[in-house]
């Protein structure tokens, strides 16, 4: 399976998203279909169920005529309390717990959030599971930063704490292919 990972675009409410199910801006929209603009083929489409992703899947399926596979395991980090905050808000009065997070995801869990080690395991068991249905296709995987940033930082092999240093931008287009044993690298 060759993945290519989209996250969505710019969401019309800012600060942490998580399981928040926020709707596209007009520049949302244009940043995603300037992403697949000159991208692809592919041949299986699949999208976390939050219409930030799911409604940029259903257009692009309807285009090029393929089914959308819906994978509640591929949403966001859950961050509990942190939700729908940015992080100067955070920072007014948790500034300690966010530095912590920052620090280091896995060590340190938003209140009432994911813990980053599940949200991990769901992640890497769903990709599993594509590699299994769809062996040997072009899968476009239309997600979140969080999963981006959690498979990226695997690829490159960056220790854990590392995670949140993966840069993702609204719209952004990245490849990870197989290596012969597997294991999910960055590609183009």
């Amino acid at each position: 399976m060759i993945l290519d990972l989209l996250r969505h675009g710019e969401t019309e409410q800012g600060g942490l998203r998580g399981s928040l199910d926020d709707a596209l801006t007009d520049k949302g929209w244009a940043q995603m279909r300037s992403a697949v603009a000159q991208a692809g083929p592919w041949e299986v489409l699949v999208s976390s169920p939050l219409q930030r992703c799911a409604r940029f899947a259903d257009e692009l399926g309807a285009r090029l005529n393929l089914p959308v596979q819906r994978e509640p395991a591929l949403q966001e980090l859950h961050f509990g309390d942190w939700e729908g905050r940015s992080a100067a808000q955070i920072m007014e009065d948790q500034a300690d717990a966010l530095g912590r997070f920052w620090a280091d995801p896995y060590a340190f869990t938003p209140p009432n959030g994911e813990p980053v080690e599940a949200f991990a395991q769901r992640v890497l068991e769903a990709i599993e599971r594509l590699a299994g249905q769809h062996a040997g296709k072009r899968v476009l995987l239309v997600t979140h930063g969080g999963v981006m940033r959690l498979l990226l930082a695997r690829a490159r092999g960056l220790p854990r704490a590392q995670l949140l240093q993966v840069e993702v931008g609204h719209g952004a287009l990245m490849r990870l292919v197989p290596n012969d044993d597997g294991q999910l690298l960055e590609g183009r």
